[in-house]
């Protein structure tokens, strides 16, 4: 009886929370941190000015290369309040993570789950986390497809722009490095024959005018495979900033003929991408639609005495596992289909971008990040030659031209890093 009252007592709770939040009202029980709970119960998150400047700075340091890790480690050194300390010293609120001994005690994992956190864009995520049971009290996440998104409730912290960057950035695997700098250009690099990642080569014995990206599939499997497609970082660094530099030059003086010129060179590419990607939808889609009918039979045929036990919970294992994989592949080829659509010709963004950014120096990993979403290196026209021209084709974040002999987008560049990029006449 006594087991009966606490289950019975879990469902109702969990119907009120599940009501809650199919309404669109936030059910956490504490404001994340940047944000400070409203006058009443249901009122939306206020900002949290204080917080919400370190919150930024994350998000920047990350669009900038930095990892969670060492966003951490920077925070630790700067003797910045961890958001457990930070909660209690202001609001008075505890914590079962809190340690007052160790009052700037971030991690890594701390830092990606902010940074993977869609309440900063001012939305309110509901049902992300469950408990499996009134028994087993541990916080699971759900798919995400089970989450509910409801958008614009609050004051966001972090813009659209930034936080695709971000995403994209953390997309990366990068490995440890004991340089005290990081590769700016870490995720972005890539060899224009194999498809896969240029590695950087550098060490504390090399000058830094020595540092140089390699074909990672080359240094793995040998020439036979691939070649080197060898350029120095410093050679890099000037052709990207000088093609950024004429793209934004060219589209701060003449926009609407900017904006002409992009939509007449927009690649049939990217309407063959989407194609692509909207039969593997559907094909999901389908799939998943399936595998509800055959759990269905399944269930009834082991009711009715047709499969064995083993059987069924082999089969079930398989299809369950099979479900998983749907469930997070749809949503995120979803979330492809929908980037490729708003990137077609999407000028007017590249050219507030440009506005903003008049004074370019050098080249900076907000201002790469913030522009360049991929960079092909070709291997040289006379291979090892010291003085042979090499292209360079550069992806912009905002518009998907895939013609590699496209003036706006090619550059040649040689030992000597002297680029010769030419816009439209």
């Amino acid at each position: 009886f006594n087991e009966w009252h606490v289950r019975d007592c879990s469902r109702k709770v969990r119907n009120v929370v599940n009501a809650k939040a199919q309404r669109g009202i936030r059910v956490g029980t504490r404001a994340p941190y940047g944000y400070r709970k409203g006058a009443t119960k249901d009122s939306p998150l206020l900002v949290d000015e204080e917080a919400a400047a370190v919150v930024k700075r994350i998000f920047a340091m990350c669009a900038g290369g930095m990892g969670p890790a060492q966003i951490a480690k920077q925070l630790k050194k700067e003797c910045i309040y961890s958001p457990s300390m930070y909660a209690y010293t202001k609001f008075g609120t505890s914590h079962s993570g809190l340690n007052a001994e160790r009052p700037y005690n971030w991690t890594g994992d701390m830092v990606a789950d902010m940074l993977q956190n869609m309440v900063y864009l001012g939305h309110t995520v509901n049902l992300r986390y469950s408990t499996k049971s009134y028994k087993d009290k541990k916080r699971c996440e759900r798919p995400k497809s089970e989450w509910l998104i409801f958008e614009n409730t609050h004051e966001e912290l972090v813009d659209q722009e930034t936080w695709d960057i971000v995403q994209e950035v953390r997309s990366h695997k990068r490995r440890r490095t004991n340089m005290d700098e990081q590769n700016m250009f870490s995720g972005l690099v890539y060899c224009a024959d194999c498809g896969k990642p240029m590695v950087l080569h550098r060490a504390h014995t090399m000058k830094p005018e020595q540092n140089h990206f390699t074909c990672r599939t080359y240094k793995k499997d040998g020439a036979e495979v691939c070649s080197a497609h060898y350029i120095r970082e410093v050679a890099l660094k000037e052709i990207v900033l000088e093609t950024i530099r004429r793209a934004t030059e060219f589209a701060r003086s003449d926009p609407e003929r900017f904006a002409a010129y992009i939509q007449q060179k927009q690649s049939t590419e990217v309407a063959k991408e989407i194609r692509g990607l909207e039969r593997e939808l559907s094909t999901m889609r389908k799939r998943d639609g399936e595998l509800d009918v055959v759990f269905k039979r399944m269930y009834e045929d082991s009711a009715l005495g047709r499969v064995s036990n083993e059987q069924f919970r082999l089969l079930s294992e398989a299809y369950s596992k099979e479900k998983a994989q749907l469930a997070e592949a749809i949503p995120a080829t979803e979330e492809r289909l929908e980037k490729l659509r708003s990137s077609m010709a999407n000028a007017k963004n590249f050219i507030a971008k440009a506005r903003k950014f008049t004074d370019m120096t050098e080249l900076t990993p907000e201002l790469l990040r913030t522009f360049v979403a991929k960079i092909i290196v070709y291997e040289k026209e006379v291979k090892y030659s010291k003085h042979a021209p090499q292209k360079i084709h550069i992806c912009f974040r905002d518009f998907n031209l895939n013609e590699t002999d496209d003036m706006l987008l090619c550059g040649e560049t040689t030992e000597k890093a002297d680029g010769t990029i030419a816009l439209p006449a």
